[in-house]
């Protein structure tokens, strides 16, 4: 299901190309899609859900799009594609963002499972790059957003830490593959961010303020994250003030990875 208006953002020479957000109906997602929209980038937004996809879209106003998209179905991703490219011109930036995670131990987690997690939280986004491509031209960028747990992680969130791991291999593996293309991928990782599935998860706890005033303790900031704060990185990347920036991570944790346990 789509929705696009055809009095969006000027194509003016100020203008930029479109942009595709991966999992951007609410959350990280979304607030990477309102920094692209605030650059003048028309915006699509891939997600399964259509109640939330529509009014993600709204709240970024007209000229922008939100296409519906199992991205665990590999069929259903070049049509996706072909859609936005149809409705709002040769996509630029691709930003992979979507993903399903699973709290998991090695013994209790089933193959299928695995297979789930890994064709939402690594394969798409090679799936997704490679949609993108057939509209893409030179100097376009894509952002993969990884995690902290590419780099460590804790007991239980195996094979999401795995997953995000390759994804920062797949960014470096991309990066090198298609720079003879001028097209840039780099990786963010985020820490702990509030989003409304992390908000939850913590609200669900047994004394759900002592749990919040635990991590909040452990942030070498003093505080989570903001979508926005993460977003905001992504924006810079996408932007071409990042135009010498190609196969790398930037870890957007507030210190958490640069601080010994304790």
């Amino acid at each position: 299901m789509t929705e696009a208006s055809t009095t969006g953002p000027s194509q003016s020479s100020g203008d930029h190309g479109a942009a595709v957000v991966t999992g951007g109906t609410q959350g990280i997602g979304l607030a990477i899609a309102k920094a692209l929209a605030a650059q003048g980038r028309r915006v699509a937004v891939l997600g399964r859900s259509v109640s939330t996809g529509e009014a993600a879209r709204a709240e970024l106003g007209d000229g922008h799009l939100f296409v519906s998209c199992d991205l665990g179905d590999e069929n259903a991703i070049p049509a996706a594609f072909t859609e936005v490219a149809a409705a709002l011109g040769p996509i630029e930036v691709l930003v992979n963002n979507a993903g399903v995670g699973r709290a998991a131990g090695i013994d209790d987690l089933t193959s299928s499972q695995w297979d789930q997690l890994m064709a939402v939280d690594l394969k798409a986004a090679w799936l997704c790059a490679r949609a993108a491509l057939t509209s893409m031209g030179r100097g376009g960028s894509i952002v993969n957003i990884a995690s902290i747990h590419a780099h460590l992680t804790r007991r239980g969130l195996f094979p999401y830490a795995a997953a995000k791991a390759g994804m920062l291999g797949l960014t470096r593996s991309m990066a090198l593959e298609l720079a003879d293309r001028g097209i840039r991928v780099n990786a963010v990782c985020p820490g702990y961010v509030r989003t409304p599935p992390m908000v939850a998860q913590y609200e669900s706890r047994d004394d759900p303020a002592a749990a919040w005033s635990h991590l909040e303790s452990v942030q070498p900031l003093g505080r989570v994250g903001e979508p926005s704060e993460i977003a905001a990185v992504v924006a810079f990347l996408a932007s071409g003030t990042a135009s010498f920036v190609t196969g790398a991570s930037w870890d957007v944790d507030g210190g958490l990875g640069a601080r010994f346990a304790s």
